[in-house]
């Protein structure tokens, strides 16, 4: 069957050019005139039902079959026109007689007006956007492929999507590349179909009266009105195929077909409709306008915008659909296995928030939570160096009316109780004057604290506590959790993100270390590293230009990330080190002894194995040096040695997280360093 079209469609292209040289019946140019009519409705109607321009791809291709077979029609038919007597067939003769009702003057006006809104308006129109949209698409087209490229290392498509996207991408340069050079055959058909027409037209005047000797009412009705029905028949379907074109070159991608877009975009506005039915209504205040029709048409359109309004109630408007059974379409929703992986995405950070917390968060009850939240990350890139993903936000009717729950990768982290109508007093000083209000805990750092009505505020900060209004509780406590969990919700795709900025300014680096000398694998897990101790990944630059220096000969993360944190000793100092002075812990050499002592290395990864009660030891000296220390100082720091910093980090992290451990090599050699403990057995 495929071969019979093939062979079919073949046959149909040498058919047209047959017909430029063979001459015609009048029946056999009826049954071809009529194909033309059909086919070009059936490219508008395809034309307006796709979704996307790639769906039809092969218009170029059709423009210039259909082109070439009304170039082909009106030869045949000015052949017959000319050569029989006016005689061209039913068709042409019902158009120059039923549809311009056989007055050429009135047909001849009708033809210009078509050629003109052709050439003019819709092929104008139609030739400048397909000529922006094939400059924009091969502009555009590196960037789509480097898009593609980095979601597939990134892990986000396999190679199969990746090769089908890139595909996708060069048809769409093919497509309105060829749209371009295509629309010019629209603008040629319109100019052909004029100079036909003034060549029937002419040359039956002279057949006419000159050869045939008949005046000129006759030449007219004969031959006149015969080439206006000629000139309509063929620009009839020349329209529609302009028509299809314009609508293919500014058809965006959609999900629907344009008729569905158009319908549900336009009903979308009621307001729209209803203001357009009072203006017309208004209007039959005008003298001598159809009061009848304005009314009609005014009430409506009024109409239809109320019963558009009533069915579009919000969906806070809405029944609760009662428990039970999935409903059928539901049901029959996930009953594809496909649609059921759609439940298993987990998003990065998300915050859940109970019934009364929606007017902070929700920007159409006046919340300012995404705002907020854009100036976190803004805030986290600057001092990290790192780019939060974005932030879910999520109403749960599970959680009381108070709370909210922040959550990583779909689990809960955190979370807290606010009211919503009220204001956090926390007091830092001892003994300051008490003021009236509900006794809490901060949510983020567990400080004491009292929820005060806003008209306690203006007292409560001049007692010296520190006030701050329910949503700044919320996006604090959220900005925690991020800072401790930053080395979880740094990805493959964050890495990706963050090599693609660094290549706009050092491509050469990236290009020779990535991944030829350092993986992604061992870059991200570098990176991890630094961020789960809250060190800065900002300087990308020194940490790769490092990694290329060591990663040749080692291969362990963790060790590479010592010395990417020695090359850091600058930053690391900023962030620890205030007014020139570092305060810190130091290790004794007995401890350091001990741990060197226990390190068992592993293929690519190395730990500590000490004895249960060396490690209780350890640990309580540690405890007792932090617990002494935190009320005097921010960060309590331990200062060890370069090659016992990560075994001890290790060693303490699990009962200590916060704990900031650094070496020697990490602090910059004009800082003064004091001691105020040491951590012994």
């Amino acid at each position: 069957m495929k071969k019979f079209l093939d062979n079919a469609l073949t046959v149909f292209i040498v058919g047209i050019i047959l017909l430029i040289i063979m001459p015609l019946g009048t029946g056999v140019l009826d049954v071809m005139l009529i194909i033309n009519i059909s086919f070009s409705l059936i490219i508008l109607l395809i034309s307006m039902n796709i979704k996307e321009a790639l769906e039809f791809s092969v218009f170029p291709s059709v423009l210039l079959i259909t082109t070439l077979l009304r170039v082909a029609l009106n030869v045949s038919s000015t052949r017959l026109i000319l050569g029989n007597g006016g005689n061209a067939g039913s068709v042409i003769h019902t158009f120059g007689n039923f549809v311009i009702g056989g007055n050429a003057v009135v047909g001849f006006i009708v033809f210009l007006i078509i050629v003109i809104v052709q050439f003019v308006v819709i092929t104008k129109g139609a030739e400048r956007v397909a000529e922006v949209a094939a400059r924009f698409t091969l502009d555009a087209m590196p960037g789509k492929q480097m898009a593609v490229d980095a979601d597939l290392n990134s892990g986000l498509i396999d190679d199969a999507t990746a090769k089908v996207r890139r595909q996708k991408v060069q048809r769409e340069a093919d497509f309105y590349g060829s749209m371009d050079g295509a629309a010019k055959f629209i603008k040629g058909d319109a100019i052909v179909s004029i100079i036909t027409m003034l060549i029937n037209s002419i040359g039956g005047i002279i057949i006419g009266m000159v050869m045939g000797g008949s005046d000129f009412g006759t030449v007219v009705n004969t031959y006149i009105v015969a080439t206006v029905g000629d000139g309509l028949v063929s620009q009839i379907p020349a329209l529609m195929i302009s028509t299809a074109t314009g609508m293919l070159v500014t058809r965006a991608a959609s999900v629907n077909s344009f008729s569905e877009d158009l319908r549900t975009q336009i009903v979308s506005y009621p307001i729209a409709l209803m203001i357009a039915g009072g203006v017309l209504i208004v209007m039959t205040l005008i003298p001598g306008f159809p009061v009848l029709i304005l009314l009609v048409l005014g009430a409506g359109l009024i109409a239809l915008a109320t019963y558009l309004n009533r069915k579009r109630k919000p969906e806070s408007d809405k029944p609760k659909q009662p428990s039970g059974p999935l409903p059928v379409n539901e049901t029959e929703f996930y009953r594809n296995t496909e649609n059921i992986y759609s439940l298993l995405n987990v998003e990065p950070i998300e915050v859940e928030v109970g019934y009364s917390l929606i007017p902070l968060v929700d920007e159409a009850r006046g919340g300012n939570f995404i705002n907020r939240v854009v100036m976190l990350r803004r805030q986290f890139a600057e001092e990290m160096g790192m780019v939060v993903p974005a932030v879910t936000l999520r109403d749960n009717a599970e959680l009381g009316v108070n709370e909210y729950v922040i959550k990583v990768k779909g689990e809960a982290i955190s979370g807290g109780e606010v009211l919503a109508d009220h204001f956090l007093a926390m007091n830092p000083i001892d003994g300051a004057q008490e003021i009236d209000g509900i006794d809490t805990l901060e949510p983020a750092f567990k400080i004491r604290a009292k929820w005060i009505t806003a008209d306690m505020r203006e007292l409560a900060q001049m007692s010296g506590y520190t006030v701050i209004d329910p949503l700044s509780v919320i996006v604090t406590h959220l900005s925690e959790i991020i800072k401790k969990n930053a080395h979880e919700l740094f990805g493959r795709k964050e890495l990706i993100l963050l090599l693609d900025n660094l290549k706009k300014t050092n491509k050469e680096l990236v290009d020779d270390l990535v991944p030829g000398i350092v993986s992604h694998l061992d870059l991200q897990r570098v990176l991890c590293n630094l961020l789960s101790e809250q060190i800065p990944i900002r300087d990308l630059q020194t940490i790769l230009e490092t990694l290329g220096e060591y990663a040749p000969n080692i291969k362990d993360p963790d060790l590479l990330t010592e010395y990417v944190r020695q090359a850091l000793k600058r930053t690391i100092t900023r962030r620890f080190a205030q007014d020139g002075s570092l305060k810190v812990v130091t290790l004794n050499p007995e401890i350091e002894n001990l741990i060197m002592g226990g390190v068992r290395k592993t293929a690519g990864n190395s730990y500590v194995s000490l004895e249960p009660n060396v490690m209780q030891n350890i640990l309580n000296s540690h405890m007792e040096q932090e617990n002494r220390l935190k009320d005097q100082l921010t960060d309590v720091v331990v200062l060890t040695s370069p090659v016992v910093r990560c075994y001890y980090r290790k060693l303490i992290e699990q009962f200590s997280s916060e704990a900031v451990v650094l070496s020697f090599n990490e602090i910059m050699n004009d800082v003064n360093i004091q001691a105020l403990g040491t951590i012994s057995i």
